[in-house]
């Protein structure tokens, strides 16, 4: 009998610590996206699409819809957002890659201009012509700053792919690309409404 007790008593102390751990390792491993809460992410969005809109006004950009791209988000959520300027609010969101660098799978973020890098460039961009590549349907992209005016020399366009879901995989990251801010074929052909009835180029600003 004592030694049933015994027994039950270290069974139910085996069982409490391997909670504790497998708790602590889920928290580890979550805690980076728990830190953005939509509130904080609409705020963001909507802080970039202000300036965003100041900057169209300026240089005779659309100042209906614009999108925006926050690089520093997990690429498994939708961080890719279409921007109403009229409602002051995200009306679309999407999955989007960002850049490897050249390897195979890029841990964390790093940001290059240079032909050859493919890495994500940070900055704003016009959405240019669009054209029917390797990938079907894209637009080409106008780098408008110096960090990432060498795009349309690098072949830095807006493109769908396969590999990007429609829907949010996050814990889980997508696959990354050689630089080009890449979407679903659904979300492109969303994308392609707004850019394609638009009288003036749409502006895209990738931030983080």
């Amino acid at each position: 009998m004592l030694y049933k007790l015994c027994f039950a008593l270290l069974l139910l102390a085996c069982i409490h610590c391997s909670g504790r751990k497998e708790s602590n390792t889920n928290r580890k491993r979550t805690a980076p996206a728990a830190t953005i809460k939509p509130a904080d992410e609409e705020q963001k969005v909507q802080n970039y699409a202000n300036q965003l809109l100041a900057y169209a006004k300026q240089n005779n950009y659309a100042t209906d819809y614009a999108f925006l791209f926050d690089v520093k988000a997990h690429s498994g959520s939708k961080r890719f957002y279409v921007y109403s300027f009229r409602k002051n609010k995200i009306i679309h969101k999407g999955l989007v890659t960002h850049g490897n660098c050249g390897e195979a799978f890029l841990t964390g973020r790093r940001y290059r201009n240079t032909v050859g890098c493919n890495c994500s460039s940070l900055g704003k961009y016009k959405i240019g012509n669009s054209y029917y590549g390797r990938f079907g349907l894209a637009y080409k992209l106008h780098g408008l700053e110096s960090s990432n005016n060498k795009a349309f020399e690098r072949f830095v366009v807006l493109h769908a792919h396969s590999c990007v879901p429609d829907d949010d995989v996050k814990p889980y990251p997508i696959c990354q690309s050689n630089g080009c801010p890449t979407v679903s074929p659904g979300f492109l052909q969303t994308l392609a409404t707004y850019i394609d009835k638009s009288k003036k180029p749409l502006l895209l600003w990738m931030y983080e």
